[in-house]
């Protein structure tokens, strides 16, 4: 796998920040990651994960947009 390195730095976002952004519960945003509707978490430790900030607003504007 390759990727390249962004002219911005990424924002991880811990799942509790994301739960208040996004206005959703811990096992709806779960439940619609594995349904392939809400961005993948990014595995930051053993313990540990983080949502791209990005891809959140991403997702948010899409729901804006699909409302409109």
């Amino acid at each position: 796998m390759s990727f390249t390195l962004p002219n911005t730095p990424t924002v991880m976002l811990p799942l509790p920040v994301v739960m208040k952004r996004v206005n959703r519960s811990k096992s709806t945003i779960y439940a619609d990651i594995a349904k392939g509707k809400f961005p993948k978490p990014i595995k930051l430790g053993l313990r540990s994960i983080g949502f791209i900030e990005a891809e959140i607003e991403a997702w948010l504007l899409a729901r804006i947009e699909e409302s409109r």
